[in-house]
Parts: C-alpha cells; structure tokens; sequence
C-alpha cells in the first residue's frame, strides 16, 4: 500500500528524524555510570572536561543559566525600548505613525527625548523574568527529554529536542512576563494614561481587577513561543552548521572569542527568523493591550491579513539585533562562570556502528 500524502509530508518534514536502514550487531553490554543514569548527548560531550565551576545538570548549573537569562534578555530588551515603542506605536495607530522615521520624529516633538523611554521599567523587569524561566528552564527541559530519548534519539531527533524543550520552556517564561507585557505597552500605546510602571499597575488594577495584567497571555503564547523554538532550534542547528561548514576549525581549537562570534552570527540569523513567525501574533498583542475590552480574535479581524504585518521591518530589526545579542551575553556568562558548554552534537559511535559507518 501506497503512503498517504499525509504520511509523505510527515516524512519530508525537516524536523524529522532520518530514515535510516539500521543494521543488527551484537555489542557488548556497557557499565553505567556512577550515578546509575544513562549519559546524554550533552553530558557525554562534556565529561571529561576538568575546566568548569559545576557539574552539567546541577542546581548551580541551572541556577546560573538563569542568571544569564535575566541579564541578556532584562538588558537587551530595555536597551531597545526606544525602538520597541516606535514599534508598538505603528501597530496601533498606523495612520499616524506611517514608518520608523515617522515615529521616532513624531515622538520627539510631543514627548521629547525622555518619551522614548516610556516603558523601561516594566520591559526591564518583565523580561528579566522571561529571561530566568526560558533560559533556565530551557537547559533543565533540554537534559529532562535527552535523559527520556536516550543518547540515539536525542542525536536522531535534536531538532525536535530543541523544540520541545524551548515551548515548554516559554510557556511558563510567558506567564512571568505578562503583567509588565501589559503595562508597557498600556503605558507606550496610550498618551496620557500613565507615565510610569508606579502609576499605570494600580490604575489597571482599580479598572479591570487581574484580569487586566493577564489578558494577554494567550496571545503571548501564540507570539512567543514559535519565536521561541524558532529562536532555540535555529541557533543550535546554525551552530552546528557553521562548525562544519564555515569555521575553518574545529570548536575545540577556536578561543573562547572566537566561539563568542560563532554565537553571535547564529543569534542573528535566527533572530531575522524569529521576527517572521511572531510578528502577527506581536502585532494582535499590541492593539489588545491598547484597548481594554477587546479580546484577541476582535483584534484579529479588524486588524485583517495585512494589518498585522505593519511594523516588520522594525521588529527585523529589533529582534535580528536583540537575538544575537542575547545568545552573546547568554554565552558570555557561561565562560565566565566556567559552566559546561557542550560542543555541537555529533553522530554517538552505538549508532554509527548500528548505520554501518564503522568498522
């Protein structure tokens, strides 16, 4: 029997696994390791590395993982603020502000220089929080399902891997970043409203109770979490390409600057990514957080197919910008904390055997 087209399609799919014919050998039965568990492609790449502050999985691991999420997306995201609120302010009132060029000059004659920092405090303390709960939790769902897959699988399916393991991540980030999510953009998107963080959360509280800081997140969900695995699953596979196909070295004799600008480009390449798969969800977010009342599909139809793309090449931009930054400061706190970095993954030896590739 023919494959359906479904089927087909499933398997055409990038994110699948390849479809190997494996051969059956014997192999000898292997010890574990002394803590009884199975080693992951992860682990098993770090191991004999004498040069890091903590072991790969520790509380201290993913604790300072954290850390780094906080200071690369807290202070990234706040030094974009003046561009995020040109951007915001094109998505909610496109008839005024028509571009970038537009909104900035705009801005400055009815705000002054100070009005494009509307909205600093909430972003910084908003995705700080975000920061913690998408990058720590990232590197903890990473290990939990490599340790589920086994070390095969988790080289089979890694795109997968990384997938999963960024949208279980953003789901609970999204839920730390709502609140301030909603009073930013109240505070950018509405003259007048509020000046500041101090001002605008009670008054949101006093008028729609906390409804008003959480309506949001479904929307957030649909915007950040395929910005999210497109941000992961895009800079590790870019990462891995880069090593094989363009570094001309391998990463264990690159310096530590050198690797620093490996994640640098990766970040940026997946952040012009990220900008298109989220762009329409931000867009909704944006005018929903504008107007109380409204609810996310009324967003939806009045904005139309071509309304939600207003303000792209801004969040380009912006997010092309703010990825690679992050991956580098991300980056950057784990050589200086000497955590495990593991090299991009490579093929385990069970299964080259099993594929025939050695003797």
């Amino acid at each position: 029997m023919y494959p359906t087209t479904l089927t087909q399609l499933s398997r055409a799919n990038p994110f699948n696994a390849p479809l190997f014919s494996l051969q059956e050998i014997e192999e000898p039965k292997q010890s574990l390791p002394a803590n009884g568990q199975s080693r992951n492609l992860a682990a098993a790449a770090i191991a004999d590395s004498a040069d890091v502050s903590c072991e790969f999985g520790s509380t201290k691991y993913y604790a300072l993982c954290g850390f780094g999420g906080i200071l690369s997306c807290g202070l990234t995201h706040t030094a974009v603020v003046p561009l995020d609120l040109v951007k915001c302010r094109i998505q909610v009132d496109p008839d005024k502000y028509k571009s970038i060029g537009k909104g900035f000059s705009l801005t400055l004659k009815e705000d002054g220089a100070r009005g494009l920092a509307k909205g600093w405090a909430p972003t910084f303390i908003g995705y700080s929080m975000q920061g913690l709960c998408k990058f720590g939790f990232y590197e903890m769902f990473k290990i939990f399902y490599s340790d589920m897959l086994g070390e095969e699988n988790t080289y089979l399916w890694r795109t997968s891997l990384y997938l999963a393991a960024s949208a279980s991540a953003e789901f609970f980030a999204d839920i730390a970043l709502a609140p301030m999510e909603a009073c930013k953009v109240r505070i950018q998107t509405c003259p007048g409203y509020a000046n500041n963080l101090r001002q605008c959360a009670p008054k949101m509280f006093a008028e729609e109770g906390v409804w008003a800081f959480y309506k949001g997140v479904v929307p957030l969900w649909m915007r950040q979490i395929p910005y999210t695995m497109m941000k992961f699953a895009c800079f590790e596979r870019t990462v891995e390409l880069l090593y094989k196909h363009v570094v001309p070295k391998p990463r264990a004799e690159c310096t530590k600057g050198e690797q620093l600008i490996v994640t640098f480009t990766a970040g940026y390449i997946a952040g012009v990514f990220c900008a298109i798969v989220s762009h329409p969800a931000d867009s909704v977010v944006s005018v929903l957080n504008k107007e109380s009342g409204s609810t996310a599909v009324q967003v939806l139809k009045k904005l139309g197919p071509k309304g939600v793309w207003k303000g792209l090449v801004a969040r380009i931009i912006m997010i092309g910008t703010l990825t690679a930054l992050q991956w580098f400061i991300y980056d950057s706190v784990k050589v200086y904390f000497r955590l495990p970095r593991p090299p991009p993954p490579e093929m385990p030896e069970s299964l080259k055997k099993k594929l025939g590739l050695t003797e």
